[in-house]
């Protein structure tokens, strides 16, 4: 039998008659519908609200062992539901219908992945190589040729990050403004200012440039809060995780990048740190018109999915609540089709999140975090070169440890959303680049071997780099609504780029070769991550047991007034 895509079909009382009524034959009980060629928006909405559902595989669950013994725990409360849920559901049987099938829905996040996360994931790629080349730039030349003391270069790296915080809010502007033209502004903007730096000629011209940096990319990293538009909140962690390791991806190239422009760049008459802003920096104009085209504002306006993956990817995230906690209004699975942009803008919902003490917990993971994370990549050239080996060996020996972080990234993403777990990843990860850190921090005192102090590196940079992942997906996770998690990533940046502040001033060259003070510092600052993490975990848990209980309560004491009416979705749930 040919395969056939699902359409919603109309229940048997609801049919018009037509003259093929009276003459049925044997085939008639199998039906298929053609593909619409239009994408009807109105249809979508109304679908989007029924008692519709997904066609399920059979087989193993999904659900982790954690999940299965809460269940069984809850099996003598879900007993006294049952009879409930059974007389809505047969009253409900007739109304549903079968929207997609999960092979559709696989390749719809093919699609998604392929030609979202990837391309968002590039642009990414530029923003950092942009904003962390400037630790190449230095040991090709730089500060030599702008006569540029260690306080002067401190103030280079300082400088972006006052103006990186200051204009995080940015990030709810993913909410109000079109995604296509906004995210394409910023792409251009950040592209110019970094490929200016190549024609400049003293310490003041590239402060100002470097401050006007800071503006461009500090609009761009709301990009997971865009993602939250495509993605559930299972599968966040795995796009997020190909979004961030981009970084590495990035800070690899550039070293490499680097390695040939000071090894073949002599040539051309320009200097080795010029030509290498240039070549970095410019891209990112040519690639700001391709996201103005490229870049869709919802599922339902991907240029590149069909009329009815748009349906798909619409109906797929019909789940995902909206509702706001504070209220006590019990979560929807309501299908909005209204674009965000234009959709009423609840400032409760900001006032909510700017109160939520989980907010602030993964903030200052955030900040503990960023110490290490604004730190390395920058520094790294120089601490390979400090422990013996030339300055082209060091551009080269810089790329291959965030090369193995960009593996470990994805990695630890897919296994965080294979397991519903957010804590455990973050934990791991936190430990194993605190012990990176003390060897590097008691190298001096042992004599270490520069090989082993090199490996060292490996763990650290998979590690913080990983945590950053989890960290941005933890806090879309834990916000319900599209305002709460806009105004949840902008705290995130603001009080967690405060850390680059300290982190950017803890390899000064006095302290070279071994930076036991900045290593130390990054060592303690991963700790507080692990530590802040089980804190958060615990608090999730006890969040998520209260709502559950509450839920259980409602539905018993509405029992009999449900029958025959929608039933009520369950709470929303913190992934821990």
């Amino acid at each position: 039998m040919a395969s056939s895509t699902y359409q919603p079909v109309a229940p048997e009382e609801d049919k018009p008659p037509t003259s093929s009524d009276s003459s049925q034959d044997s085939s008639s009980a199998i039906r298929y519908t053609p593909e619409p060629d239009v994408d009807d928006q109105d249809d979508l909405a109304e679908l989007g609200q029924g008692e519709g559902y997904e066609l399920k595989e059979l087989g193993g669950s999904s659900r982790t062992p954690a999940q299965r013994d809460d269940d069984e725990e809850d099996a003598e409360e879900e007993e006294e539901l049952a009879s409930n849920r059974r007389r809505r559901a047969s009253r409900a049987s007739v109304q549903s219908f079968e929207l997609y099938t999960p092979d559709e829905e696989r390749k719809v996040l093919r699609k998604l992945d392929t030609r979202l996360v990837l391309f968002v994931a590039l642009l990414y790629l530029l923003s950092f190589l942009d904003r962390s080349n400037i630790g190449n730039a230095k040991i090709a030349g730089l500060t030599d040729d702008l006569e540029l003391d260690d306080n002067q270069y401190s103030w280079l790296l300082t400088a972006f990050y006052i103006t990186y915080i200051l204009f995080e809010w940015m990030t709810v502007c993913y909410q109000l403004f079109p995604p296509h033209i906004y995210i394409s502004c910023c792409v251009c903007a950040w592209g110019v200012l970094a490929s200016l730096q190549s024609i400049v000629s003293s310490f003041g011209g590239i402060l100002v440039l470097r401050v006007l940096l800071g503006i461009g990319e500090a609009a761009f990293v709301g990009i997971p809060f865009y993602l939250s538009f495509f993605f559930r909140k299972d599968e966040l962690a795995f796009r997020i995780g190909l979004f961030i390791s981009a970084a590495p991806l990035a800070t690899s190239f550039a070293s490499s990048l680097a390695y040939a422009i000071v090894r073949f760049g002599g040539g051309t008459g320009i200097a080795s740190w010029r030509l290498l802003f240039l070549v970095e920096g410019f891209p990112a104009c040519l690639v700001a018109v391709w996201a103005y085209w490229w870049i869709p504002d919802s599922p339902q306006t991907a240029r590149w999915l069909k009329a009815r993956e748009r349906k798909i990817a619409t109906l797929r995230m019909r789940k995902e609540t909206t509702a706001s906690t504070a209220t006590g209004e019990k979560p929807t699975a309501k299908l909005d089709s209204t674009p965000r942009y234009k959709r009423k803008f609840q400032w409760s919902e900001v006032l909510r999140t700017l109160k939520d003490p989980k907010a602030y917990l993964t903030a200052s993971m955030f900040f503990c975090v960023n110490v290490a994370f604004s730190s390395l990549p920058v520094f790294l050239p120089t601490i390979v070169h400090s422990m013996g080996y030339s300055r082209l060996a060091a551009q080269g020996l810089s790329a291959p440890p965030f090369l193995f972080s960009f593996v470990i990234v994805l990695v630890t993403a897919y296994l965080s959303d294979r397991y519903h777990s957010r804590s455990v990843p973050m934990m791991l990860h936190a430990a194993v680049a605190m012990t990176g850190y003390i060897v590097l921090a008691l190298a001096g005192t042992f004599k270490l071997g520069h090989v082993l102090r090199y490996l060292a590196v490996f763990p650290i940079c998979a590690g913080f780099f990983s945590a950053v992942t989890i960290v941005i997906t933890w806090t879309v996770n834990n916000q319900p609504s599209d305002e709460g998690k806009g105004t949840g990533m902008a705290m995130l940046n603001v009080i967690g780029q405060m850390g680059p502040l300290l982190g950017t001033r803890l390899y000064p060259d006095a302290e070279g070769p071994y930076y036991i003070k900045g290593m130390s510092v990054c060592a303690v600052a991963m700790a507080l991550v692990g530590l802040l993490a089980l804190a958060l975990r615990i608090v999730l848990k006890k969040e998520n047991a209260r709502r559950r209980s509450l839920w259980r309560e409602d539905e018993m004491a509405e029992g009999e007034a449900l029958v025959g009416r929608r039933a009520t979705s369950e709470p929303f749930t913190f992934l821990t």
